[in-house]
């Protein structure tokens, strides 16, 4: 019933959302004399505010035509290498004039309510000096009921099947959500001696302990059951989707959870944007503009990979215990030795707490001293470690040298 109401409520809100349009263009239009008066730019900055509140955000598209390489501008296409109903495997292909060997990268976007274009600034950062493969989650809400459900362990298995694809020597870049499953498909390569192991593992703001700096996050999950959880967040998609019947966590109730942690901050960041775009600023009021579409942009999330995630990260905590089986065989992270493990936390991160991530090394406890490396930008908030300054001037360049010392 309640993608019914989702539905219904896009409708009922159409006229508004074209009326809001029509007022922004009216007050912003270019022969309306008064357009750049401070009071015609704060009135189109509020009306376009409610029309992005109105409307429903398709899956942006990652825009990365070229990118400077070694001072030169060089083309950037996106391939498929491994098409799958869950996920597509994309190399952001550089054309370059004369071949180089740069690492290769396995960029693990988060499964976690947002598309993959969310780390776009992550991978245009990396591909001047790197090879960048990239997972492509598909909205669970177009993939149909005969292909399956999706869960964990079906994560797992597709991150596998990417390293092996890819061959030997993938360093795995894990943000956020996908670092447990990370750890898990390299203990499972390590211990069947797979040659597609990755060489280094890379984790940044993930919950690898999630016991460690208590979050909103962390205390909603130990204040429910999993009753509670399926019962609340997991519905059917409606039949005017290709999904449908497919038992989902729908994307706006993961939307309405994020801005829920932080109602103050997207106040605060709106009201600034008015006031910007009342001011001139341009600068401000277009990279505002590109952050809301990419995060108002929502995907649907298989219900068993959702549920299978609060129960085995926030609930058992099976990964830290030892108790964690991948396809019935006990996962160990042992096994991992000849692997570098580079962590990074923020120290404003208010989603993944102080300590969860770092965590790595504990569970990794074989891998070798001098392969270790653990990073925290005290300055940085979640989503500042994949983009943004920080990211680029700090955090993508100790990455670039980690995998480059660390390589074997």
């Amino acid at each position: 019933m309640l993608y019914h109401a989702i539905e219904a409520q896009y409708l009922a809100l159409t006229p508004f959302r074209i009326a809001a349009d029509a007022w922004r263009d009216l007050l912003a239009h270019p022969h309306n004399p008064l357009a750049e008066t401070t009071l015609h730019r704060a009135g189109a900055a509020a009306w376009e505010i409610m029309a992005r509140a109105a409307r429903r955000h398709g899956r942006p598209e990652f825009g990365i035509t070229e990118v400077e390489v070694a001072g030169k501008k060089v083309a950037v296409t996106e391939r498929l290498v491994q098409g799958e109903p869950f996920c597509h495997l994309i190399h952001f292909e550089r054309a370059l004039e004369k071949p180089r060997k740069d690492p290769k990268i396995l960029l693990v976007a988060p499964l976690s309510g947002h598309f993959a274009t969310l780390v776009r600034d992550t991978i245009e950062s990396l591909l001047a000096e790197h090879e960048v493969y990239v997972t492509d989650w598909q909205d669970a809400r177009e993939v149909p009921l005969s292909e399956g459900v999706f869960g964990f362990e079906d994560y797992v298995d597709t991150l596998i099947r990417s390293l092996r694809k890819l061959g030997s020597g993938v360093s795995v870049l894990a943000i956020c959500q996908p670092a447990p499953a990370a750890i898990v498909a390299a203990s499972m390569m390590a211990e069947a001696k797979d040659p597609a192991t990755p060489r280094n593992l890379i984790l940044m703001g993930g919950p690898i302990d999630t016991q460690r700096g208590p979050t909103e996050v962390t205390k909603l999950a130990k204040q429910h059951t999993m009753a509670t959880f399926e019962a609340a967040a997991v519905h059917h998609v409606p039949p005017m989707h290709p999904g449908a019947g497919r038992r989902v966590y729908p994307g706006l109730l993961q939307l309405s959870g994020f801005m829920s942690l932080n109602p103050d901050r997207h106040l605060k960041a709106h009201i600034d944007f008015l006031w910007a775009h009342a001011k001139g600023d341009n600068q401000f009021a277009t990279a505002h503009r590109r952050f809301y579409e990419e995060y108002l942009a929502v995907m649907d999330l298989d219900a068993k990979f959702y549920l299978d995630t609060v129960r085995i990260v926030f609930q058992e905590h099976a990964l830290v215990n030892g108790t964690l089986k991948h396809r019935g065989q006990l996962v160990n992270p042992g096994a991992l030795k000849q692997i570098g493990l580079m962590t990074i936390e923020g120290g404003r991160d208010d989603i993944t707490g102080a300590g969860q991530c770092h965590a790595a090394h504990i569970v990794c406890r074989k891998v070798q001293d001098k392969l270790r490396l653990e990073v925290t930008e005290t300055k940085v908030g979640h989503y500042g470690l994949f983009s943004g300054r920080n990211w680029r001037e700090r955090i993508c360049p100790a990455i670039r040298d980690f995998i480059r010392t660390e390589s074997r």
